[in-house]
């Protein structure tokens, strides 16, 4: 029977929308060459094939690397897949992992592709139909689950006129972690003390992984068994870190071939590494790789016969290959009971099915980058949740506009926030100088946000360089895509000449993929070079922000996004260069609050200072 809710409905009509827009976007057809497809970082081509081998269920897995640092936004880690080649069939995949100018792609396929190490092989991304089914059939089911509905229906309810939080009383506790500061320990209590949902609100650098992982030790001290989940693998790895130290019984299940050696004995694979099973496995592999070999004896050009023998091999390392992931399970199941903790993205914890073991409490991070379907694919696996992270930062990616427009890209945390009582602010923030961080602090958390006390002094941290009546125009790219401006980049240049900096502890970074894309053809390598929105999780000393934008209409595109500039402002631990165009921006309330936060608290300086 269909959903009735309203809001579920919704749901439902945005996900139909993605799923269009990703299929028209991602199609490599006469409307979509390869070429729009690379300038939209929709595909990544060509690519150089390192390394092959068969991964933990005996898939395919390819290492590659690319000639040219992309930029590569929609390019993460679990992405959906097709690896081809011009003139040949192409093969679904998921991306294990992409750094740089290297990555690592699974296939779905009972072997490699005979052309994957020809010239012009490439990965694109595909509509992630799996994901997609999943979100449906569990919003499709929501109403027949009672406790979980009624969540819905809070969530989507009426916000309360008064917002009121409990009293915590963190006193009754006993901190692992001595070092916590008070709005730390009292976010670690309410956990303790969560019933159904609570909120930890952690803006940058207010050490929210630090809090989570001593809130999740003590529910493991109270007899709690935990569920942990992120919509990105690194913020899974992070928390499981936290966790290993703390010597927890931690398993990581999902993506984990690319994670460092101290989360892989964390992972069903690291400690079947030392089971009995892995004798038998490794014979099954054996058999499957002599079939693969006869199978691949029968080269591109064959007859009828040898096509039906080669297809009847290739069934039988299928087999083979479903026998080892029944002893995986089997092996998996024992290890799921053992854990204390059981870690994942979404659709990682989906996959394990679980749905047969007691977990009390799920904690999500970076719950403001994930999209409210997706945290209902998990929800059901617990009793009680944590939403922890940031929703004044960027948004959940969604491509469709219409599905946008509907609330498809309100996260899980903007959703919650809204309708629950139970919001806990991490106060301090320990990454940035006070200057960097007053701006935010003031503009967006309401002044409630501290800055640790080492990180006060009166040096100048932020400076603003005014590129207004320069000439310095913004332009579009030659492929007439993305903006540019190639002016604010001449001052990069200067800046980095005249202020003796270290190019290896800078990041320039932009709002604009077309200015990205020009800065790596003229700044330092060794210089991170970053669309904000792929950068936003990290932190350099020292932050150059171009704003691009520069023309007579006072038209700032998508800066009028503030959270994209609220990740962009809040990256830099020592010192904070803005270039822009006031002429511009300055019309613009927001900035117009920003250029007269830095006239006070930083250095306003003009373009004509860096005239040579």
């Amino acid at each position: 029977m269909p959903a009735s809710h309203p809001q579920i409905k919704k749901l439902l009509q945005c996900i139909d929308l993605e799923e269009k827009e990703q299929v028209k976007r991602y199609s490599l057809d006469q409307q979509h060459t390869l070429k729009s497809l690379k300038a939209e970082g929709l595909a990544l081509h060509p690519i150089v094939v390192t390394r092959k081998n068969f991964g933990y269920a005996d898939y395919p897995e390819i290492s590659f690397r690319l000639n040219f640092p992309p930029e590569v936004n929609l390019f993460k880690d679990g992405a959906a897949i097709e690896c081809f080649c011009t003139g040949e069939e192409p093969v679904k995949g998921v991306l294990i992992s992409l750094d740089g100018k290297s990555g690592e792609f699974r296939l779905f396929a009972p072997d490699f592709p005979d052309w994957i190490e020809d010239d012009g092989v490439g990965i694109k991304l595909a509509p992630d139909q799996r994901t997609t089914t999943i979100m449906k059939t569990v919003l499709n089911n929501l109403e027949y689950n009672k406790e979980l509905y009624k969540l819905f229906e809070q969530l989507h309810g009426e916000a309360p006129a008064e917002k009121h939080t409990t009293d915590i009383l963190p006193d009754s506790l006993s901190f692992n972690n001595k070092n916590l500061n008070d709005s730390q320990q009292q976010a670690v209590a309410a956990i303790t003390q969560n019933q159904q949902i609570t909120i930890v609100h952690g803006p940058p650098g207010t050490g929210k992984t630090t809090t989570l992982v001593e809130a999740i030790v003590q529910l493991v001290k109270a007899g709690e068994k935990i569920l942990v989940s992120a919509p990105s693998n690194t913020a899974v790895d992070n928390i499981a870190k936290g966790l290993i130290a703390q010597q927890l019984k931690v398993l990581r299940v999902g993506n984990t071939s690319k994670v460092d050696e101290t989360i892989f004995e964390h992972t069903p694979e690291g400690r079947l590494n030392n089971s009995k099973q892995l004798k038998e496995i490794k014979q099954l592999k054996i058999r499957a790789e002599e079939f693969r070999k006869m199978a691949l004896k029968y080269k591109r050009s064959f007859g009828k016969a040898e096509r039906e023998q080669r297809n009847l091999l290739f069934k039988e390392v299928k087999n083979i290959r479903t026998e080892i992931k029944k002893l995986q399970a089997y092996n998996e199941e024992k290890l799921f009971t053992e854990a204390d903790v059981i870690l994942g993205t979404p659709v990682g914890l989906y996959d394990a099915k679980i749905n047969q073991l007691t977990f009390h409490t799920l904690v999500i991070d970076e719950a403001g980058q994930c999209i409210e379907p997706l945290a209902w694919t998990i929800f059901p696996l617990a009793q009680k949740y944590v939403l922890a992270g940031d929703h004044l930062q960027l948004p959940p990616t969604v491509l469709s506009n219409e599905a946008a427009r509907l609330g498809l890209n309100r996260s899980i945390l903007e959703v919650s926030i809204a309708t629950v009582n139970n919001v806990f602010l991490l106060n301090t923030q320990y990454r940035m100088r006070e200057a960097i961080a007053g701006f935010s602090g003031s503009y967006f958390y309401n002044g409630l946000l501290l800055t640790a006390a080492h990180l006060n002094n009166t040096a100048t941290h932020i400076t603003f360089i005014d590129t207004a009546g320069s000439g310095y125009n913004e332009k579009h790219g030659s492929d007439g895509s993305s903006l540019q401006n190639e002016g604010e980049l001449q001052i990069v240049q200067k800046l980095l000449a005249t202020e003796a900096l270290d190019p290896l502890h800078i990041a320039f970074i932009s709002p604009y993929a077309g200015q990205v894309a020009a800065a790596k053809e003229v700044l330092p390598k060794q210089m991170r070079i970053s669309t904000i929105d792929s950068f936003q999780g990290q932190e350099k000393e020292i932050i150059i922000l171009s704003l691009v934008r520069s023309n007579d209409d006072g038209d700032i595109g998508f800066l009028k996004d503030y959270r994209r500039m609220n990740v962009a402002i809040t990256r830099a631990k020592e010192q904070l260069f803005v270039i822009g165009d006031s002429a511009t921006i300055g019309a613009d309330a927001f900035y117009n609050a920003f250029l007269t936060y830095i006239e006070n608290f930083g250095t306003y300086r003009t373009v004509w200072e860096f005239e040579m």
